[in-house]
């Protein structure tokens, strides 16, 4: 209770606006709004403002709703929309930005149906006698100008969903109120920007793979959902109108609209009659809704980086501007007797309303197409074989039942129908009804035998796509199948594969289990990922160590690497310890060392003595400001929590040049996993400061070690909160005696001597590591982050990288490249070169 009256506090304008809505809600009608005199009094328009004079509406507008529905949505809104806004701003901020893009917005808006009305400009003259009685203009227009007040993270998401949302319910509503509220968010992005211009350096930059995913499956969400706002909006000038009518006007008898309609007489109204009639039940409806819960799961998908996903809503968008093209486009000019739309009103008007309705599908799959590179999960062969042969057998299966059927139950369509009639007919029956609306009907059904073959031959094709594609996202990402990650997982659990191990599980690998031979033996697996045709390994082998068994780590790396020859792949074994070297040594591989790991003992933990003396200072800081450590796992964080991590996340990604590194460092997907623990600093507000997270290593199903993966820090946080995070870990794992260290990880590209190539091609390939490193130093700060992990002195463990042949160094070194940097563009590769001077 103390907690939310402190929050109530702090948020008094929007508490009053939500009593505002419930008392004037409850005067003027609470369940089925106002009155029309009051409506007409009070709500906005330009009917009301501007051919009555009352200028007072854009502001009395916002305080009415229509019914006891969007009652509750508003206040909603308000408490938690108009809530949120108010903690950024401030109370009197919140309030100037409610009042000033609800004048604006509405005020603009008024003035372009003015000027449309003046025109003659044909939405302006249909929509000239609606009012707006609409909370959310303000409160949208409010929470953007409060944008400019979040941080990174928020900042864009609340910009771009909140433009997306307000521009789908002017493509597919259309109302004055619609305008009002695009034109509100606008003003409020100016606000916002003018009230706290973004310095340069936390401009709109780059965004993480996780958030870029994010907001892509949120906005193809949305362009999914907007169709829908057809059904529920009070009118309907969207592309899918048709589902409208059928909610609101009763459907015909199909043998009045045949006998009418079917003998030339191709009136306004008979379309219109044809229409609804297509729509006259449940699988019409089914197959206009389907598509969109496609998208909504290809949306899905999008957020997982997944690839199939992104195909996926690129066919149905490029399929849906076809169909719009065709039957909105080209037929309308063709000279037909439905064309009667185009002869009314102003040309151009039609036609931008028809281009724009092909052009946001369109649009939404070039963007798609374009961003490839942000969804590297692909799915396997096996996978996708599977669905394309539900989706393509299902239609083939379908035509075939619906053709042939069609022509047993002749008799039973107004009037017969022939063969041919049928074949032509076939592509309709799984296009969507919206899309229909002006094209040629030739039959309708008789009976409800003949309904049935005709309405859901359609809807069974969506079902089935639907289908597969949930069992190929769910089941198909390339890499470890789920039976082969619970064999890795067991074999985790049992020990073996060195600090590192734990990386093998991320999503992108693939795995590679050798034999259990000799018998008694237990399996083998080897963690891989191929790129450019190198297969690079991500961790030692699991399950064999050189150290007990040389003769079978190396039969293990001699089949891996027959495997990969095979395949045509160049085998790379990376990251690996010493005591791995002689098995590559009587194999004749070429060896580099590629960095070093930084390693702790729990049980020797102290911090006593001059050279501590930094470690000392960060912990008292710490305690001196409220600082704590908590010990805990991602699945275990509230929302919130989860939500500052994010932002943490995600502004230390803007903060660099390049795209946030891959392959063997971890991101905010890969904290999820329920065995990886996560060291947070937070504050006395409970707000998250600083997050580690750190990857188990097991013996016999005991953790024996934990190893550093994710480190990130918020830009306003005290000096030494790593130190203090890495500190507190180390006293926490003391007295547990079964840990037996605590591994720092390695920083790429940074050792604290020269390598020890074993030839001389091997030194030129480590003379140009060490030139890389240096060069992305000022980037990605590699070897400031090893003289940072040296202040805990650790134990240092040189790692290298094995290799078959000296040739191929060219080939492995972009590899490498493109592992750690998969979205690297060559626009952002030249422009960080350019940076070099």
């Amino acid at each position: 209770m103390r907690r939310l009256a402190a929050r109530a506090a702090r948020t008094p304008f929007s508490l009053s606006v939500a009593t505002v809505l419930l008392v004037t809600a409850l005067a003027t009608g609470l369940l089925r709004g106002p009155s029309y005199a009051l409506r007409l009094l009070l709500g906005t328009g330009y009917h009301s403002a501007i051919g009555l004079g009352h200028w007072w509406t854009p502001i009395t507008s916002v305080f009415l709703v229509d019914n006891i529905a969007e009652l509750i949505l508003a206040i909603l809104g308000a408490i938690l929309v108009l809530g949120a806004a108010e903690r950024l701003l401030g109370t009197g901020r919140t309030i100037l930005a409610f009042l000033a893009t609800a004048v604006i917005g509405t005020g603009l808006g008024l003035v372009l149906q003015d000027f449309g009305v003046a025109g003659g400009e044909m939405w302006s003259r249909g929509v000239r006698e609606l009012w707006a009685l609409d909370p959310f203009t303000p409160i949208l227009g409010t929470i953007m100008a409060a944008s400019g007040f979040a941080g990174a993270l928020w900042r864009r998401r609340i910009r771009v969903l909140t433009l997306a949302a307000a521009l789908v319910l002017l493509l597919y509503s259309g109302q004055p109120s619609d305008l009002y509220r695009l034109l509100a968010v606008l003003t409020g992005l100016v606000l916002g920007i003018a009230l706290r211009p973004v310095r340069r350096e936390a401009a709109w930059r780059r965004s993480s793979d996780h958030e870029t995913r994010t907001l892509f499956g949120a906005i193809v969400a949305v362009l999914a959902v907007g169709p829908v706002v057809t059904v529920v909006s009070g009118g309907r000038f969207g592309i899918l109108a048709p589902l409208g009518l059928l909610l609101t006007q009763e459907v015909p008898s199909a043998g009045d609209v045949v006998d009418r309609c079917l003998l030339g007489n191709i009136t306004r109204q008979c379309v219109h009659e044809l229409t609804l009639e297509r729509i006259g039940g449940v699988g019409p409806v089914l197959v206009s809704l389907l598509p969109l819960i496609v998208l909504l799961i290809a949306a899905y998908g999008l957020t997982r980086g997944r690839r199939f996903a992104a195909g996926l809503a690129i066919v149905v968008n490029v399929g849906m501007a076809a169909l719009g093209a065709w039957y909105y486009g080209l037929l309308p000019v063709s000279g037909e007797p439905y064309s009667f739309q185009w002869r009314s009103g102003q040309y151009w008007e039609v036609a931008l309303v028809l281009i724009v309705s092909v052009l946001v599908p369109a649009a939404t799959a070039v963007w798609i197409a374009l961003s490839l590179r942000h969804f590297p999960v692909r799915t396997r062969p096996g996978y996708l074989r599977r669905f394309a042969v539900i989706t393509t057998g299902g239609l083939l299966a379908l035509s075939v039942v619906y053709v042939s059927l069609g022509w047993v139950l002749r008799d039973h369509f107004r009037p017969a129908v022939t063969l041919a009639d049928l074949v032509a007919d076939l592509p309709e029956r799984f296009i969507p009804v919206g899309f229909l609306r002006l094209e040629r009907l030739s039959f309708l059904p008789g009976d409800p035998l003949s309904s049935v073959l005709y309405d859901w031959v359609g809807p069974i094709f969506w079902l089935l796509v639907i289908g597969g594609a949930i069992l190929a996202l769910r089941t198909g990402a390339v890499g470890a199948p789920p039976e082969d990650q619970l064999r890795l997982r067991a074999l985790l659990h049992a020990g073996g594969g060195g600090s590192l191990a734990h990386m093998a599980t991320w999503e992108g690998s693939s795995l590679w289990f050798a034999a259990a031979e000799p018998a008694p033996a237990a399996p083998v697996a080897i963690a891989y990922r191929v790129v450019n045709g190198v297969a690079i390994t991500v961790a030692e082998p699991i399950g064999v160590d050189p150290a007990d068994d040389l003769p079978r780590a190396s039969a293990v790396v001699a089949a891996f690497a027959r495997m990969c020859d095979d395949h045509g792949w160049v085998p790379v074994f990376y990251s690996l310890r010493d005591r791995w070297r002689p098995v590559f040594d009587e194999m004749g591989w070429q060896a580099m060392e590629v960095g070093e790991e930084t390693v702790l003992r729990p049980h020797n933990w102290a911090t006593t003595g001059k050279k501590w003396q930094d470690i000392r200072s960060s912990v008292n800081r710490a305690q001196k400001l409220g600082v704590r450590a908590v010990w805990t796992t991602y699945r275990s964080l509230p929302l919130r929590q989860a939500a500052q991590i994010a932002e943490i996340s995600e502004q230390w990604v803007q903060e660099k040049g390049l795209p946030e590194l891959g392959f063997t460092l971890g991101g905010l997907d890969e904290l999820r996993d329920p065995d990886v623990r996560l060291m947070l600093a937070i504050d006395s507000d409970d707000r998250i400061l600083a997050v580690t997270s750190w990857l188990p290593t097991y013996r016999g199903g005991e953790v024996i070690g934990w190893t550093l993966d994710f480190m990130r820090r918020g830009s306003d946080t005290m000096n030494g909160v790593m130190e203090f995070l890495i500190s507190e870990t180390a006293s926490l794992l003391k007295d547990r005696q079964e840990v037996e260290f605590l591994s720092l990880s390695a920083a790429p590209l940074a050792t604290t001597g020269a390598a020890r190539p074993d030839d001389e091609t091997g030194s030129l390939a480590a003379r140009m590591l060490d030139f890389l490193g240096r060069t992305l130093e000022p980037v990605y700060g590699f070897r400031s982050l090893f003289a940072f992990k040296r202040k805990f002195q650790p134990e240092f463990h040189p790692l290298f990288m094995a290799y078959p042949d000296p040739v191929a160094l060219p080939a492995i070194g972009v590899a490498l490249a493109r592992a750690y940097l998969p979205t690297l563009t060559l626009r952002e590769a030249a422009a960080f070169v350019r940076s070099l001077g």
